[in-house]
């Protein structure tokens, strides 16, 4: 947790972290909290997505399959091959889609 976020946790000990993050979102703040040239935590095609915030953040609140599906989908035009992520997206949307029918 970056230290502007430890200090805002501790100086509002009743905060949902839920609804902070959301508020970092719509402000497109992330520099805020984290350090974009993090090449392990925060590599630059992480954040190159026009919203200016990362992918993870809106994925890690969904199942595997679903959130890989978000992930290569959000990140296709920002890597080498674009047809590829896509392709991926489409293999983890139809194992989410299995998945699913499977439960019913």
């Amino acid at each position: 947790m970056s230290e502007t976020l430890q200090a805002i946790v501790e100086q509002n000990p009743d905060i949902d972290m839920n609804s902070l993050w959301m508020q970092a979102i719509t402000q497109k703040n992330l520099q805020t909290f984290s350090n974009p040239e993090d090449p392990v935590n925060h590599p630059a095609h992480y954040t190159k997505h026009a919203s200016g915030i990362e992918c993870i953040q809106i994925t890690e609140h969904m199942s595997f399959c679903l959130g890989n599906a978000i992930k290569y989908i959000w990140r296709a035009d920002l890597k080498n091959d674009a047809l590829e992520d896509l392709k991926k997206a489409m293999w983890y949307l139809e194992r989410e889609i299995a998945l699913r029918e499977s439960r019913r």
